[in-house]
Formats: C-alpha cells, structure tokens, sequence
C-alpha cells in the first residue's frame, strides 16, 4: 500500500461527522459547480460529481434539487475558493480550504484561530508545498479486479488502487481527475463518490499534549461555516 492508502486510513474525518455540516459544505460545492458549468448534470462533469458525494452522505434527493435551482437562481450570490496556510503550535503545518462569500470575514475568522491557539497564520506558499495534491474516486467494486483496474488506468494518470471494504479508492495528482471521470464513465463504472486530498510530504511526531494543543486548534477552523477541508502535518 502507498501514501494515499496510509493517508486515508489515518485521517480523522472529523468534518462529515456532523450530518447538517456535511450537508451545508455540499450546498456550496453545488453553488460553485452550477455557476460554473450549469445546472445540467448530463453537461456538468463537476456537478456530476457533487452530486454522487451528495448521495454518499445520504443527502436527500429534493434537498440536491433544491440546491441546484438555488444555485441557479441570478440572485444568489457566488462562492470563492480561498485556501489559508499557516502553522499550529510545535511547528505543525496547517493548509485550510474554504468556500466564501465574504472573505474578509474568513480571513479574520482564520486569523483569529491561529492566534488564539499559539499559532500564525502564514503567506501564500508559505506550507502548500509540503503537500501533494491528489484526487481520489471511490467506485462499486461489483465486478471489478483491482490489479485490471489498475492497469488499466495506469495510462490515465492513476498511481494507487485499493480496496476498502466494499469499494475500490482510486488515487491520482489533482490535474488527472477530469480525464479519470470521464474514463470511469466511459467504462460504466459506477462512482459512488469522489474528491480531493492534500497528502504531506513531511509529518511530525506529538506527544500527548502537544497534539491536544493541535486539535484544540484544528476544531475551532473546522467548525468555521465556510471551511471545507483542513490538513496538516502531524501524525
């Protein structure tokens, strides 16, 4: 197994363990992915895409119609992707992706978590480059072999493939994931969900306090309305 696998199978999904949060952050993917690219999921590879995540948390089906013919309303307003770097206390690395209307708001949120929780928010480029990032798909294992699979989709981009429980994880650099949805597609293979993920390079080992002191900080950013993902380099 690679990075990605060890990655995945560490990784706290703190953010989707309440169901309303996970249901306001995916309200906002399908804001940005409608103003995007329409309201047509047929014409709209990215709303295809928010739409299977939707479904993976058990968003009910007139609650992602609802969103779409909001989204689609002129007056609604627009989301940006504003991702924040800084560094927690005892040198952990923090990257923080958001959606915002109002950036001036999330920058001072964001600030403010930092300073109260000893640390400093950063620069652009400031941490970005300790991470990779990926893309990753989770299809139907139904029929599917692993190493075929794998192979097959080794030209496409694709570096990782594995089993977990009843699905197949799919991993690849972020710029492949247009291709790799399209190929899925083509191949009637069914994605249940897919996204991305920011993988470090570098990790570094806390003891029992100082990583209280890194989720102290960590659950603050994460219950920020306009947060969608946080990553960082501790172990």
């Amino acid at each position: 197994m690679g990075r990605a696998f060890e990655f995945r199978k560490a990784r706290k999904m703190k953010r989707w363990s309440a169901m309303s949060k996970a249901f306001t952050r995916i309200g906002k993917d399908i804001v940005m992915a409608v103003k995007e690219g329409g309201a047509d999921p047929d014409s709209n590879s990215k709303l295809r895409a928010v739409i299977q995540n939707a479904k993976s948390v058990n968003m009910p089906k007139d609650n992602i119609e609802r969103a779409i013919k909001r989204a689609s309303d002129k007056s609604q307003g627009d989301y940006k992707q504003v991702l924040f770097e800084g560094y927690g206390p005892h040198g952990i690395a923090i990257l923080v992706e958001t959606a915002t209307d109002n950036n001036t708001r999330t920058v001072a949120n964001i600030r403010s978590y930092f300073n109260k929780c000893d640390g400093n928010l950063g620069t652009s480029g400031s941490v970005v480059f300790m991470f990779d990032h990926i893309c990753n798909f989770k299809v139907d294992k139904e029929g599917l072999d692993v190493e075929e699979l794998e192979l097959d989709l080794i030209d496409f981009g694709v570096e990782e493939v594995f089993l977990e429980e009843n699905d197949i994880l799919i991993y690849a650099p972020f710029e492949y994931f247009g291709v790799i949805q399209s190929e899925l597609e083509k191949r009637d293979i069914v994605i249940n969900s897919s996204g991305f993920d920011r993988i470090p390079n570098v990790t570094k080992n806390l003891n029992k306090e100082e990583i209280a002191d890194i989720e102290k900080l960590l659950e603050k950013i994460e219950t920020d309305d306009d947060v969608q993902n946080v990553y960082h380099t501790m172990i």
